[in-house]
């Protein structure tokens, strides 16, 4: 009998008249068969573990070390293998998390990727969109034949088709003249001995949905302050209390009685007041100086340009227009002027609401910031760019730059640094060795980055695009190139 048939049996239910040393023998007997169960379940368990032990025993295996001599497979620190070095790029296929997942498809195309491989694509409007920046604006620098020029021109002119314009308020070399002939746009030229001529009372275009109230007092106050600028520009100093009331009666005056106001009308006014603005006959004293100063636009070295109606006329509906200052590059003064009236004429069609998307270029950047006048345009376009809708590029050859900008401390050197500040695209080419410290400071840079700057090639740039960075190789189509050439007269 099996001990499941045995247990069974011994725990029937006894007879009601079974007697109580008969029931106690019987439950003895139960107790016991549970026993001897558990005995040779814990038996058999014995056993197999021993077996399993004894087999494991028996089996031949290698040493932890590897076993020695010549047929040492596993021995530490014995193999011998080449090492394999290779690009980034290369090992990118490998290690997929080495590659920057790059700005998205939506944009201008640039380049190449050279870390990912794959296309580059930047666009200050849709990045702002997407949340991935807050400022539109770009600064540029690149030493002399690193493919700056070129760059920027790729960047504004991929951006006609998606209905953006261009606007180049002032260029030095005349590298944009070409440019916005060939993209259907206009290249404004001035220079002593031409035709051209550029009234700084002009109105300028009017916005959209302006009353005739609200217009009018938009066009006086741009016309004071342009007449202002042009004064502190000659001058080189901030205009007194006193000379801005001599301006503002004659600037008045000029407008409420000629049809066409022109500078040499304020000139007069200001050295020879009317009699109902001079009663106690000190005026013409206290404008004496600022007088004279808007006389060398008129009659002076700078003549020619400013003493007549304007016979050019900016057009904002054009996909571009370029201030061509090739003429005057030797004379300092009057570039920061011709800038200023630029400027002016470039504030009337930026606010207007409907005037869309719109670059506007800023090229050999260091000449332009030596002026308080202009760079306190600058800066105020730069930070008003997103109200605008516009993106703002400043294009120099070293970040150093800025730091010519006044003195250490002062109000100028702070509107430089704040240029910078408002720009969270970065695009660095090919920097001299000495550079490299004081970029890397204003840029963040990390040492490897540092150590990128003088290696890079034509037309590869570090771009840091608010914190992140990529080194792009920018690629331009054999049209381009021809059109964006700036070493003709070299070769």
């Amino acid at each position: 009998m099996s001990i499941d048939e045995r247990l069974h049996t011994a725990s029937l239910v006894a007879p009601r008249d079974e007697r109580r040393q008969d029931r106690r023998a019987r439950q003895r007997t139960a107790s016991g068969i549970q026993q001897d169960a558990r005995k040779a379940t814990s038996a058999q368990r014995r056993a197999r573990y021993e077996t399993e032990r004894a087999e494991a025993r028996s089996a031949a295996y290698l040493p932890a070390a590897g076993e020695p001599g010549p047929a040492a497979l596993r021995t530490p620190g014995r193999l011998r293998l080449p090492k394999h070095q290779d690009t980034s790029a290369t090992l990118a296929g490998h290690y997929p998390f080495l590659a920057e997942a790059g700005l998205g498809s939506a944009g201008v195309f640039v380049g190449q990727d050279l870390y990912s491989g794959g296309s580059f694509v930047y666009d200050p409007w849709v990045l702002y969109q997407q949340g991935m920046i807050t400022a539109p604006n770009v600064v540029l620098a690149g030493i002399v034949g690193s493919g700056k020029s070129s760059l920027a021109k790729s960047l504004y002119t991929r951006s006609l088709p998606f209905g953006r314009r261009v606007y180049v308020p002032g260029d030095p070399k005349g590298e944009h003249t070409a440019v916005a002939e060939a993209v259907g746009g206009k290249a404004i030229i001035l220079g002593h001995g031409l035709r051209n001529r550029l009234n700084p009372l002009d109105e300028g275009h009017r916005p959209s949905g302006a009353s005739d109230s609200e217009w009018a007092a938009q066009l006086a106050a741009r016309r004071r302050e342009l007449i202002g600028a042009l004064a502190e520009t000659v001058l080189d100093r901030p205009l007194s209390p006193l000379e801005h009331t001599a301006i503002d009666l004659a600037l008045a005056d000029t407008v409420r009685t000629a049809e066409v106001p022109i500078l040499p009308m304020v000139v007069d006014r200001i050295l020879t007041p009317s009699v109902e603005d001079d009663r106690e006959g000190r005026l013409a004293e206290d404008g004496r100086l600022v007088g004279h100063a808007l006389r060398r636009l008129v009659a002076g070295d700078l003549a020619g340009l400013f003493d007549g109606p304007s016979t050019v006329r900016f057009d904002p509906t054009l996909p571009m227009v370029s201030l061509d200052l090739s003429r005057v590059a030797e004379n300092s003064t009057l570039i920061s002027v011709l800038m200023t009236c630029s400027s002016a004429w470039m504030e009337s069609a930026l606010s207007d609401p409907a005037g869309g998307q719109r670059w506007v270029i800023y090229d050999e950047a260091w000449r332009l910031m030596a002026y308080p006048a202009l760079l306190r345009r600058m800066d105020a376009q730069w930070r008003l760019a997103r109200h605008y809708g516009i993106a703002n590029m400043l294009v120099f050859h070293k970040l150093t730059d800025l730091d010519n900008v006044g003195d250490s401390g002062s109000a100028m050197r702070a509107l430089a640094a704040s240029l910078l500040a408002n720009a969270e695209t970065r695009i660095v080419y090919r920097q001299e060795p000495d550079q490299l410290g004081s970029t890397a400071t204003a840029l963040g840079l990390s040492g490897t980055e540092q150590k990128l700057l003088p290696t890079l090639g034509t037309g590869q740039g570090l771009w840091r695009v608010k914190d992140r960075s990529f080194v792009v190789q920018h690629q331009l189509h054999p049209d381009e190139l021809a059109a964006f050439d700036t070493t003709a007269r070299m070769r």
